[in-house]
């Protein structure tokens, strides 16, 4: 300990690799000791991103050498698990360090992610993300990119959703996310059970006004005329509004805004991805004194795979594969921006995706969606390893190892205290944090993640547990509900857009389906207890493990039931007057220069 001090009492006198060896001598007791300086934290999070297609985790048909250097240089995680299969909920638990149930970032009525710009639903203002901690340590923090956790409350201007009302200084792309339906060549993408609940309710309506019109006509009610017509009308409005919202779902969705002003509505899905490179070149140069955290949120390899000339037909394999490769050529631009200003070794770097790839796009026979490796499952698929096994790199030269493996249950979630921990300040008291801090682990002064048991919820459903058995080394997982394959045993859920989390899409198993992943991680094999001496007692300790969980929830609004994830046309961000929404300032700035 008295070599660690000496190393600290000399460290603004022996910078860089000396500074790294005095950290890395820390022994797990002194880890609450801080680094010296305030590293910058680069974020570079893909969307539905397949673990299985980096070449660094085993590909080798698709072309990623920027990723894979990431690898090289630094740490490898091969369970870096997500807290969701979809991207609102993931998404809200990576930001918070919180299960997304904790925040009401779920749903009960299979309405996965938020629909609509114009719904009222969204990570809560009572929620700490990490960008709010670190802002409040001095750090300039900027996102580029998707975000897809709501943007207004009550009225079109509240921004009570938005990142600038969660810790980020700037903020420029895409308020929801990319879909089809922003793109005219390709179908919509739409939740198909939103409309059918939709058209549902105005059938309701409909037949409701129908039985009071004859009602009153036979004499069997005194309602007044008066108020059918108000009812009637109120029909009516209830049907404009949804069905004009689905007449322009690319004016509605699919915008661009920098900070609180939209840019574009609707977007240039085309030029999407060289303008918010550009803006992370921009808010790097601006910002290289440090310190600062930049959360660069690709849109892609999200469907529709928007890729620029330059890259379509480049990887021979595909566009799904020709986005991977633009995609990492972007990550790749980044790199040389922070080499180029000096900054690769007082920089942190990690790179994961949301959540699986999602294997049910498609186009006829072909593939548009990601490859998940030996996992079984994809994106929407609950607990399945698939759907929530997603690449984690982290590059901190000089401060992390080099070409380092780790294969313990780690989090997406676990980013929030670890970056607070960096940035030198406190995580939250006043609530449950789920995330563990990572850096003992990264920097080797531990062996084992502070992970013992993980919880795979689907909306409000829990689908799946893990138990880490640190003494012996086994990772068990019990699935308690799965998605029912159509047809059964196929790679997804065809007839829908995505998989559903309840009702008769799933399927219960008593007892639940259990498997060894460090044996059997492609989940192909359950285990009874004839094959599994062990199979009773597993359980047993998994069930108390989930007792004690479930006694930590609190209730919390649902930010996705339906009444706040429907179109309100009162919240409906717009550019122009509404609803004649429509502007391009990219191009008018353009011409302007």
């Amino acid at each position: 300990m008295k070599s660690v001090m000496v190393c600290l009492a000399h460290s603004c006198t022996c910078p860089g690799l000396l500074l790294a060896w005095c950290l890395l001598l820390i022994p797990p007791s002194a880890k609450a000791i801080s680094v010296s300086y305030k590293p910058n934290i680069v974020i570079l999070f893909a969307d539905d991103l397949g673990i299985g297609d980096l070449g660094c985790y085993g590909n080798d048909t698709i072309r990623t050498p920027n990723i894979d250097q990431l690898a090289k240089e630094g740490v490898k995680l091969t369970q870096h698990i997500s807290a969701a299969s979809v991207c609102t909920p993931s998404r809200a638990a990576f930001l918070t360090g919180r299960y997304p149930i904790r925040s009401g970032m779920v749903d009960s009525e299979n309405f996965l992610v938020l629909h609509w710009l114009g719904g009222s639903g969204g990570l809560p203002p009572n929620e700490t993300t990490f960008a709010k901690i670190l802002q409040k340590q001095g750090y300039a923090t900027g996102l580029i990119g998707k975000w897809h956790q709501g943007v207004n409350c009550e009225h079109r201007n509240d921004y009570c959703h938005h990142p600038l009302s969660h810790g980020f200084d700037y903020y420029y792309g895409m308020p929801f996310s990319l879909m089809g339906d922003c793109q005219i060549t390709q179908p919509p993408e739409m939740d198909r059970a939103l409309q059918i609940k939709l058209w549902s309710y105005t059938q309701m309506i409909a037949l409701a006004i129908f039985t009071l019109v004859v009602a009153k006509l036979i004499h069997l009610v005194s309602i007044s005329w008066k108020v059918i017509f108000l009812f009637a009308l109120f029909g009516f409005l209830f049907f404009i509004s949804w069905f004009s919202s689905y007449g322009f779902i690319r004016y509605w969705n699919c915008i661009v805004m920098r900070n609180y002003e939209i840019t574009e509505q609707p977007m240039k899905v085309e030029r999407a991805a060289p303008l918010m490179l550009k803006e992370a070149i921009s808010f790097i140069e601006r910002n290289k004194q440090g310190p600062f955290l930049l959360f660069f949120s690709f849109l892609h390899v999200h469907t529709p795979l928007v890729t620029t000339e330059k890259f379509v037909g480049k990887s021979k394999y595909g566009l799904y594969c020709d986005n991977v490769e633009e995609m990492d050529w972007i990550v790749g631009r980044i790199l040389d921006e922070l080499d180029n200003n000096n900054l690769k070794k007082s920089t942190l770097i990690y790179f994961t995706s949301d959540n699986g790839g999602h294997l049910e796009a498609r186009e006829g026979n072909i593939q548009r969606g990601g490859w998940n490796g030996i996992y079984k499952g994809g994106k929407a698929m609950a607990g399945w390893e698939g759907g929530i096994r997603v690449p984690g790199l982290f590059r901190w030269t000089g401060m992390l190892p080099e070409g380092k493996v780790i294969d313990e249950p780690t989090s997406l979630m676990d980013i929030f205290p670890t970056l607070v921990y960096l940035a030198g300040g406190k995580v939250p008291q006043d609530r449950t944090i789920d995330g563990q801090d990572l850096m003992p682990l990264l920097r080797g002064l531990v062996q084992h993640s502070g992970h013992e048991f993980m919880f795979h919820y689907c909306g409000i459903y829990l689908h799946a547990v893990r138990w880490h058995q640190m003494d012996s080394g086994n990772v068990w997982k019990a699935h308690y509900v799965t998605p029912v394959f159509q047809p059964e045993g196929a790679g997804g859920c065809y007839e829908t857009v995505f998989c559903v989390c309840s009702g008769k899409g799933v399927k219960h198993h008593n007892p639940p389906l259990l498997f060894e992943l460090s044996r059997d991680p492609s989940e192909a094999v359950p285990l009874t207890p004839d094959t599994e001496p062990l199979f009773h007692v597993v359980l047993k300790r998994i069930e108390k493990a989930l007792e004690e969980h479930r006694s930590t929830l609190t209730p919390v609004p649902e930010q996705m039931s339906l009444s706040n994830i429907v179109w309100k046309p009162w919240l409906q961000p717009c550019c122009g007057t509404f609803p004649f929404c429509c502007c391009d300032k990219e191009k008018e700035k353009d011409e302007h220069f």
